[in-house]
């Protein structure tokens, strides 16, 4: 009894032991299969900070909204810096070269990829100069008529288009603005040609918003009518100058290259006297770009031989012909010389009409 009793007690701490021991993993060296060791432990890498996202990120990927716009003003920035830095570069290059320098590349554009009008005009051919001597606006640039203009609107006019019409009063000379009073244009037309109107000029309003211009040339016409958009006044503009003056303004005609384009330029130039008055020092400008016709009217000085100073007085709008009919309006009977159909002439973005 005695003798088991001491195998017991000898047995008892072998087991606790056994129980607190671990396994420990053998060395590499000690095994003999290094191969298997090499493929099956990962090799940790450092990554440079450019591998923070996997190649194929993308900012819209990021569900946070307040995370994803951070992270687009990030990557719009450094877009900005990489372009800011290549500029630099092909400016030192250039400039490196000095006259052996490659010329520079011309970025591609809408105006430059221009599809080609066979109606482009050319001001030395003697059809064009024999259809300027012989059209309705010859009287004109002959000097025989002086233009005076009949400013009215629709309806009930509110009163952001009375004010529209004010202010296009004060731009162009010799501009008079009427109550229409319920009348017919078909009416009007009669009554302005008697007092030697040369313009009628129609605002349209919708929802208290000048939206459109009809341009009539008294007496023997054409009509032209525009949407009118982006209308801003005086009041609404920044950094505006003084209210413009009572001098003759001198006009600019940008952009109008095709017969259809010609025939609105000489329209736009008939509404101002043949001579301005350079004292004055105001610009009246009608720039044409992917037919949509944008008029700003400023007043500039020059600061030296080679700085001038420009100072926009107001209003600003832009046009979009809508049609060009002959003779004076008549929305029943009258012929259209052009019109414009919006499915056919956007087929082609490279294709205008002005």
């Amino acid at each position: 009894m005695d003798v088991v009793e001491e195998h017991d007690i000898q047995d008892k701490p072998t087991k606790k032991k056994t129980k607190k021991q671990k396994k420990q993993p053998k060395p590499p060296h000690e095994n003999g299969n290094d191969n298997m060791i090499e493929k099956t432990e990962p090799e940790h890498v450092d990554a440079p900070a450019e591998w923070s996202f996997p190649p194929t990120f993308s900012v819209s990927e990021i569900k946070n909204k307040q995370r994803r716009h951070l992270m687009f003003m990030k990557l719009k920035q450094e877009k900005r810096k990489q372009k800011v830095a290549m500029k630099k570069k092909k400016k030192k290059e250039r400039d490196a070269l000095g006259d052996k320098a490659p010329p520079k590349e011309v970025p591609k554009t809408i105006e430059n990829q221009r599809v080609y009008d066979e109606t482009t005009v050319n001001p030395e051919d003697e059809e064009v100069a024999f259809d300027e001597g012989t059209d309705e606006f010859s009287a004109y640039f002959n000097r025989l008529t002086n233009p005076k203009v009949l400013i009215t609107t629709s309806d009930r006019p509110r009163g952001r288009t009375v004010r529209f019409c004010n202010q296009l009063a004060t731009v162009i000379p010799d501009a008079h603005v009427y109550y229409r009073r319920g009348l017919a244009l078909k009416k009007v037309i009669p009554q302005c040609i008697a007092r030697g109107f040369t313009y009628l000029m129609v605002i349209n309003e919708d929802r208290k918003v000048p939206n459109g211009m009809v341009l009539c040339h008294l007496p023997d016409g054409p009509t032209a009518h525009f949407k009118v958009s982006s209308v801003r006044l005086r009041k609404e503009m920044k950094r505006r100058g003084k209210d413009p003056t009572e001098h003759s303004p001198e006009v600019i005609l940008n952009n109008f290259t095709t017969r259809l384009g010609h025939s609105m330029g000489r329209l736009f130039a008939a509404l101002f006297p043949h001579d301005p008055q350079f004292v004055g020092r105001q610009v009246a400008t009608f720039h044409n770009q992917r037919d949509f016709i944008f008029f700003r009217f400023h007043r500039y000085i020059f600061k030296n031989e080679k700085r001038v100073g420009i100072q926009e007085l107001g209003p600003r709008f832009t046009l979009k012909l809508r049609s060009l009919q002959k003779g004076t309006f008549d929305s029943k009977f009258g012929e259209y010389e052009w019109v414009l159909k919006r499915h056919e002439n956007d087929v082609c973005r490279r294709r205008f009409n002005l």
